[in-house]
């Protein structure tokens, strides 16, 4: 009996690296390393790669994402996905005045637009079949000695690893293992919709977004939006709100047509052609509460399991950053891997030492922009920070 027990142990699944989720942070931490013939094992709970929607717009910064898709080795075919004028962007107030506006050409450039499931699919189709674990829900990880970790999927079935990495988003289940930290709600919720083939079916709202992405902003609240390819704009509402404004602050979301005319009530007195921008969405509105992690959350350094992106330095999305910085903490964890090999400790701990100081800073400049953006005098706050960037690129 107990070697039959023994030999059910010996067969058990293990792997040497394992990357909990399957966004893009995960996806070019896997990408580099096999690269460099070092394979992992990706454990992602969707079920597919489209499962379900991955987001909008993302503007890749030259300093962080580009350099990790340098690093992936796939710069070109990034460039090739890039959507064409994208990096344009006005700024209005609720009366719809334009108060700042950048063409392409004119902007600060150096951050083109790509559609976040453009770049998931580039980086999924550079991976080796079989890399990606779909439908496999981390519920739990333990140690178990030596810098060994066990996880639990939903199914119930375990798995060991000598290198545990959590980049498995805010709600991450393998920060546990090295930070008590939680995120806290930011104060702003929003409310996520869409608006397709606008240029022809609504021109008013296609004209207000412009080319590329619009802000407009007064009274702590906002609508934010990015065009994307095919005419479809991309829109956020943001307001200021308690945190369980999603659940009891009167609007039921399960109601697409109460739901659009008791959030117009939050725009009352704005411009009716920003106010379309609500009236002309196409199907359901989505809330999504922000929430962040403490500002400088870090963690001692505990042997085999690391954290990237989200999981690591959850922020508002007021600075840009979440995407890009999940994307460079993926390529320096793998440098970092692949510069000491056999000793792991060793390269978590460069890895760390550059992760943590990177993240305080992302999130203090999200922190504040996060207040410029709604602060009495908006978009005034945002008009001279942008104006500052500006200043700092010439």
């Amino acid at each position: 009996m107990r070697k039959g027990l023994n030999d059910m142990a010996s067969h058990r699944t293990h792997h040497p690296i394992t990357v909990v989720g399957g966004g893009l942070g995960g996806l070019v931490l896997a990408r580099v390393l096999h690269l460099h013939g070092i394979e992992t094992a990706v454990y992602e709970r969707d079920a597919s790669p489209t499962a379900r929607p991955q987001g909008g717009m993302l503007d890749l910064h030259e300093d962080t994402a580009q350099v990790a898709l340098r690093a992936a080795g796939l710069f070109a075919e990034f460039r090739a996905a890039v959507h064409p004028g994208g990096e344009a962007m006005r700024v209005l107030d609720k009366h719809a005045t334009v108060r700042m506006e950048e063409s392409e050409e004119d902007g600060v450039g150096g951050r083109p637009e790509v559609n976040r499931n453009d770049l998931r699919a580039l980086l999924l189709a550079s991976l080796p079949e079989g890399t990606i674990r779909w439908g496999a829900k981390v519920t739990s990880a333990r140690p178990v000695g030596a810098g060994r970790h066990e996880v639990t999927l939903g199914d119930g079935t375990t798995f060991t690893t000598d290198l545990l990495i959590g980049a498995d988003g805010a709600r991450s289940r393998v920060r546990p293992l090295v930070s008590d930290a939680t995120p806290g709600y930011s104060g702003y919720s929003f409310v996520e919709m869409n608006v397709h083939d606008a240029d022809a079916r609504h021109p008013g709202s296609a004209a207000v977004v412009g080319g590329g992405m619009l802000f407009a902003l007064a009274e702590g609240k906002g609508l934010l939006a990015h065009r994307e390819a095919g005419g479809r704009l991309h829109i956020y509402c943001a307001l200021r709100a308690p945190a369980d404004w999603v659940t009891s602050g009167g609007i039921d979301f399960t109601d697409t047509v109460a739901a659009t005319s008791r959030l117009l009530e939050h725009f009352d007195g704005w411009d009716e052609r920003l106010r379309a921008l609500i009236t002309d969405a196409d199907g359901p509105l989505v809330p999504r509460p922000i929430h962040a992690l403490p500002i400088g959350h870090h963690w001692d350094r505990i042997p085999g399991v690391t954290l990237l992106g989200d999981a690591a330095h959850l922020m508002s999305p007021f600075a840009g950053e979440g995407a890009n910085l999940a994307m460079l903490d993926g390529a320096e964890l793998a440098a970092a891997i692949v510069a000491h090999p056999g000793d792991t400790e060793k390269a978590l701990t460069v890895y760390e030492e550059a992760l943590f100081p990177r993240g305080e800073a992302a999130a203090v400049e999200s922190a504040d922009n996060l207040t410029l953006c709604f602060s009495p005098d908006a978009p005034q706050g945002l008009i001279d920070q942008f104006a500052l960037y500006r200043r700092r690129t010439d």
